[in-house]
């Protein structure tokens, strides 16, 4: 039976560009021109679409889809989500066009663009886990497109990386999802929390572990520790355009998915929200440590994300932690969302202007571009004072919020007990993160916009460069970078009541009184982080982490980050690799062994008094397990064949579709 409800508009806008994906391909074949403005025009129809959200109400259900159906719904929270992600996707798209123009493949990309972006759509839009997951999958393989699209080795590596921790996440979480529908009987959102509530006592346990199985995929997609190697590699070897989605956008779709669990099925549950207290701190600290000693300016902005989704993940912590009181924290995580992903739009967006002319992301090689292009420094300053948390800037709202819910919980102790002494480290530590991120922003715009080109050739060639983006992309960073202060001067006017529209998605209840954002309270904590970060830009970043170069005379930026530090290369590719196939190959040869004993035992009991003997065929082939170092080639890699795979259930789920429709 097939139940068609009310509002087809959420159907479009997840429908709309991924068949609007498989025309640009088509209009490519035949002109690049049209093509480019097709996807752009396609990108402004999405936003427009999303807009019109607004005016609508109701859920679109399909409930004959493939067993459990499929909805959508379009309330606050998810309504935000829509609008961020059509917007960055049409800022994006519109800078693709001469970001690409030296490119290969173009056709290629805008395919898979389009269809990263309808999958996106299907996750914010999702009304139950069953919905969220499919989309969630094929968004991870339509995205691995753009992570390789330049071909080169590293990109293939990071693309090995991307993908392969992608179909890991994938599988825990869907054997957690499995373990929660059969604990709690639905998968519907909005019934998640009324069916956790009515678990019997001694049920917490198994919970616990389906919610932490359900939480691994959604925690790598959004890069959380230590989940979060794949992020560095693939953030900085995928196209700018491709990176500034990534961060601002395929990232929040692990958030989504962390919300999902933490505000419904352990709604107001202290132990969940110690647990990703301290899966925050942990990525938040990481992260910035990572940043700070980057030598590649896209690293370190990808080091960047993964610090800031950790401030998010603790501000999802808070919530659980607080409970019923826990209306700040609500706020201060969805507006530190929001917040991230315009300032990473932005950012990367200005990265893509600098790689089109240096070709080269090394601190040593960008130093200097842009001492003579003031358009350029405004809107990367105006990001970098969002994401530093400078006051008048919508990063120091977001992040106030959170800081006074980890303060709120503190007050709430009597004395000093432990307890109180931890929530006191955790406040400190995430001053200190905050510090960490002043000192690595201030290491990017000192490099960049101030010092000078070792090689005063090269100073001289870059300083030449008088028009050095075009007006679209222009115009486009100009519109990012002045919605960042304005969200930040008029806080009550605007962030306030975007966080009352959403607010209902984490139960939250809002307010009590009006946060005094600019008084001394609060202020004095961005004062402490900013401090700090200025400290530790001059005596790590200047003394330790640069160098004199002999040949030249001049100080250079090196990389001092310890190799035994890459857990991915040491650990997880090891185990992966190795260790995991090693240990299959073992049970085979054993169960081959089992099977040889039986069939021998049998034949010689069964067949004792007969003449001719039964003989059971051998293979010495099976359950071995033998490396062979071949040429690398991307038609016998695994991320090939995985993307094969995915294209199979895109297929597969399409011939499901209408077969469904027939019927």
């Amino acid at each position: 039976m097939i139940i068609l409800e009310t509002n087809v508009l959420l159907l479009l806008l997840v429908a709309f560009p991924i068949v609007a994906a498989f025309a640009g391909y088509i209009i490519g074949r035949k002109s690049k021109k049209v093509r480019d403005y097709f996807v752009i025009a396609v990108t402004a129809v999405e936003f427009g679409m999303a807009i019109g959200l607004c005016f609508t109400s109701g859920d679109f259900f399909w409930k004959g889809f493939v067993g459990y159906g499929l909805h959508f719904r379009a309330d606050g929270f998810r309504l935000i989500m829509a609008l961020l992600a059509s917007f960055i996707w049409l800022m994006t798209t519109i800078q693709s066009r001469d970001y690409f123009a030296q490119f290969r493949n173009r056709n290629r990309y805008y395919l898979f663009m389009l269809l990263t972006l309808g999958a996106t759509m299907g996750i914010f839009l999702s009304a139950n886990l069953y919905t969220t997951f499919i989309f969630f999958e094929v968004m991870s393989f339509t995205s691995y497109v753009l992570v390789i699209h330049e071909e080169t080795p590293e990109a293939h590596d990071a693309g090995r990386s991307y993908v392969g921790f992608a179909v890991l996440g994938g599988l825990v979480t869907l054997f957690g999802l499995f373990m929660l529908h059969n604990i709690l009987g639905t998968l519907e959102i909005d019934q998640l929390a009324a069916a956790a509530a009515a678990l019997p006592e001694g049920s917490f346990g198994t919970l616990l572990v389906a919610g932490l199985l359900t939480l691994f995929g959604f925690g790598v997609k959004a890069g959380m520790y230590p989940l979060h190697t794949w992020l560095p590699q693939s953030y900085r070897f995928a196209p700018a355009p491709a990176t500034a989605l990534l961060s601002a956008i395929l990232s929040k779709a692990g958030i989504f998915g962390m919300l999902v669990i933490s505000c419904n099925i352990f709604l107001h549950d202290y132990t969940w929200g110690m647990i990703m207290l301290c899966l925050g701190v942990l990525t938040m600290l990481t992260g910035a440590m990572l940043a700070v000693f980057s030598v590649n300016i896209k690293r370190t902005l990808a080091c960047s994300s993964m610090s800031q989704i950790g401030f998010i993940i603790v501000g999802i912590g808070m919530q659980g932690i607080l409970g019923e009181h826990n209306a700040i924290a609500v706020q201060g995580t969805l507006l530190h969302l929001m917040n991230h992903s315009l300032i990473k739009l932005v950012l990367f967006m200005g990265i893509g202007v600098i790689f089109l002319h240096v070709k080269n992301l090394d601190f040593n090689t960008v130093r200097g571009f842009g001492r003579k292009k003031p358009v350029l420094m405004g809107v990367f300053g105006m990001a970098i004072l969002g994401v530093i948390g400078m006051p008048l800037w919508n990063g120091y709202i977001s992040k106030t919020l959170i800081h006074e819910s980890i303060v709120e919980y503190i007050a709430m102790f009597p004395s000093m007990t432990g307890m109180a002494v931890f929530f006191k480290i955790v406040e400190a530590l995430f001053t200190f993160a905050g510090g960490l991120t002043c000192a690595y922003m201030l290491k990017v715009f000192i490099a960049v916009f101030v010092e000078k080109n070792t090689d005063p050739e090269e100073q001289a060639r870059m300083d030449a460069k008088k028009k050095y983006m075009s007006w679209p992309t222009t115009i486009c960073l100009i519109v990012g970078a002045v919605i960042l202060p304005v969200l930040g001067v008029i806080p009550h006017l605007t962030m306030d009541h975007i966080a009352a529209v959403g607010e209902g998605f984490m139960h939250g209840h809002g307010l009590d009184h009006a946060v005094a954002y600019f008084s001394w309270t609060n202020l004095k904590g961005a004062v402490a982080s900013l401090s700090i970060g200025v400290i530790v830009y001059f005596l790590i970043v200047r003394m330790c982490l640069m160098k004199r170069d002999i040949t030249i005379g001049k100080r250079v930026y090196i990389d001092v980050w310890p190799r035994w530090m890459d857990i991915e290369r040491w650990i997880y590719r090891p185990g992966l690799l190795r260790i995991l196939p090693f240990v299959g190959a073992f049970a085979a040869r054993a169960a081959y062994s089992v099977a040889d004993v039986v069939i021998t035992g049998c034949k010689r009991i069964l067949f004792y008094n007969r003449p001719e003997k039964f003989v059971a065929p051998l293979n010495n082939e099976f359950g071995t397990y033998n490396i062979e170092r071949k040429p690398k080639r991307i038609s016998n890699s695994l991320a090939y064949s995985l993307l094969l795979f995915g294209i199979g259930i895109i297929l597969a789920l399409f011939f499901l579709l209408i077969s469904t429709l027939v019927r």
